[in-house]
């Protein structure tokens, strides 16, 4: 059986295990019309309680923006083929799977953090709630 994707949604974040994650969008085989979505999503508070409501929500700084932005177009100028970037803020799990729906993916990769214990409980894992509430596949990417 033979799966042919034609767009993937490749979501990076700031963990470290981003270089991990574009060398195995680069053994992914994608016909010449295929499209790669790089996305990145920037952070905001886990609960919109903890944000008074007379205040804008965190933006993330132009810095950062522009930091993620070039090494996203570094990535997309290694690729054959066609790509575009995604910048969003809002709640990582979320919003990769809001880009997805949008897209219409057929497959999402993401890294997963190897968060174990206490540490996966409290930050929880966006990687595992993508993988339940995908619109497609997903291909988590383990580090190391």
């Amino acid at each position: 059986m033979t799966v042919v994707l034609n767009k993937i949604l490749v979501a990076l974040d700031d963990s470290g295990i981003a270089d991990r994650v574009i060398e195995t969008v680069h053994r992914l085989v994608l016909p010449s019309d295929g499209k790669i979505i790089f996305c990145h999503v920037f952070p905001t508070s886990n609960s919109l309680d903890d944000l008074p409501c007379d205040r804008p929500h965190p933006e993330p700084s132009a810095t950062l923006y522009q930091q993620v932005e070039k090494q996203l177009q570094l990535y997309q100028s290694e690729l054959r083929v066609d790509s575009d970037i995604e910048l969003v803020t809002g709640d990582p799990a979320e919003e990769i799977i809001r880009l997805g729906n949008i897209y219409k993916a057929d497959l999402i990769v993401i890294g997963s953090r190897g968060l174990t214990g206490m540490t996966r409980i409290v930050k929880g894992s966006v990687s595992s709630q993508v993988v339940e509430d995908a619109p497609c596949s997903v291909l988590v990417v383990k580090p190391g």
